[in-house]
């Protein structure tokens, strides 16, 4: 597994304000965007592309255009919505796909509520999207989850993650495929109830309130 933490001084200016607490749910919704967008700048750095031929206004020159199959950029649900229009600006020919995940807040096992993807993922690249790498284990079931589905190129999209987090992640992947995980910043540790500190708070109610 590969960690990229992206260094710049817009993504720590939109991080800091996504950490304030009194940053009204609107103005972290286009935050959480914008900062994506940006993220996605890195996260795209290895999409594959092929050359063709075009016609500008004076001669015929080369160029690059995305490859096929399309990459398939997949929020995991709910907080990933508030990621998802930050990647797909960048990728709009992208294929979108959805995983409802949830975390049990007593034993913290991961629960599949919803899956709208391929069955068939092969030769295909995955662009995971999640707020919060925290404990790991939403993000470890989704990798597994295109995994089992033929991709072996992955990328994770966090715009925060926890040491605990990452090192699970790496340790469930191995050498299985190449996974690549980029986030806005890595924080100090999980409190007692596997949040991140000093965080952000639980970013599907900041993004869309108590539900």
């Amino acid at each position: 597994m590969q960690l990229h933490v992206a260094d710049h001084p817009l993504i720590a200016h939109k991080l800091t304000l996504l950490r304030d607490k009194n940053t009204p749910s609107p103005v972290f919704r286009q935050l959480a965007d914008e900062l994506t967008t940006l993220l996605a700048y890195e996260s795209t750095r290895g999409v594959r592309t092929e050359t063709i031929e075009v016609e500008t206004p004076l001669t015929k020159t080369t160029g690059s255009k995305l490859a096929d199959p399309r990459p398939i950029v997949i929020p995991i649900l709910r907080a990933g919505l508030g990621m998802l229009e930050g990647m797909t600006r960048l990728l709009p020919s992208a294929e979108v796909g959805f995983l409802g995940m949830k975390r049990d807040e007593e034993t913290l096992a991961i629960e599949t509520y919803a899956d709208r993807l391929p069955h068939d993922l092969s030769g295909r690249q995955c662009f995971i999207v999640d707020p919060m790498l925290a404990t790991g284990g939403t993000l470890v079931a989704a990798i597994n989850y295109v995994l089992d589905r033929g991709a072996r190129d992955v990328t994770c999209t966090c715009l925060l993650a926890a040491p605990e987090g990452i090192t699970a992640v790496k340790n469930a992947v191995g050498d299985r495929a190449e996974v690549k995980v980029v986030v806005a910043g890595v924080d100090d540790h999980l409190n007692e109830h596997a949040y991140i500190v000093p965080g952000l708070g639980d970013a599907g109610d900041r993004l869309y309130g108590l539900v």
